[in-house]
């Protein structure tokens, strides 16, 4: 058996979602920065890694590689249940996959670094032009995603009840992406609460991208 190594980097969405993850289950790691916006990712030491060439990329204590965020974090919480990333019943595990595949699948795909960096090069599009892309994005789910977590008896202090879970692992890394492209929080008040809440966590805050020995 050996170390845990997360291939990733600081500003990364889907690779602060697995940090989080990871400081949540108290697992230990080894941190392997890949600057995205040099392209190290793209370099060949990292392809006979991931041949995909995205982060984050998990290689477990036993060798096994692991990629994308959510299967990353679901292994991580059949590996080591405890603290729970997901509702004990059916119901709830169906509630809080929804919701967080409503940012991992519907905002994060169109607005990663990749699409954006095609947006400019393809079609020669400036930097507002992008901003408003990603900020158009963003608002074509938190719109959805505030209304069900306003409506749900469901919702508590994070998106499912008083326990922070996968949901709020998503809400909180794609909320720190906002920031970076000035989108508007005051029509998403609940969204906001619960992210506030989240970053009281040590888990949350140890994992934020600023914290990061990478970070700029």
């Amino acid at each position: 058996m050996s170390e845990v190594i997360l291939h990733n980097y600081y500003r990364s969405s889907t690779s602060y979602r697995v940090r989080i993850a990871l400081e949540m289950k108290g697992i230990s790691y080894r941190y392997v920065p890949h600057h995205l916006r040099l392209g190290e990712h793209l370099e060949p030491s990292y392809l006979a890694v991931n041949p995909q060439g995205f982060v984050p990329a998990l290689i477990w204590s036993d060798g096994a590689l692991l990629t994308q965020s959510l299967a990353i974090i679901e292994f991580l919480d059949e590996i080591q249940p405890e603290p729970p990333l997901l509702p004990a019943d059916a119901h709830g595990r169906a509630r809080v996959r929804m919701l967080s595949q409503m940012i991992a699948c519907d905002i994060h795909p169109v607005n990663n670094l990749r699409i954006l960096t095609s947006l400019r090069t393809l079609y020669g599009a400036g930097d507002e032009d992008v901003a408003n892309w990603f900020r158009h994005w963003v608002n074509e789910t938190f719109q959805p995603l505030e209304k069900l977590l306003t409506e749900s008896s469901e919702t508590g202090k994070f998106c499912h009840g008083d326990t922070p879970g996968l949901a709020d692992i998503c809400l909180v890394a794609q909320v720190a992406n906002n920031a970076r492209f000035n989108l508007d929080m005051d029509p998403y008040p609940v969204i906001s609460r619960i992210n506030a809440e989240c970053l009281t966590l040590p888990a949350f805050i140890k994992a934020a991208p600023q914290n990061q020995p990478d970070a700029e």
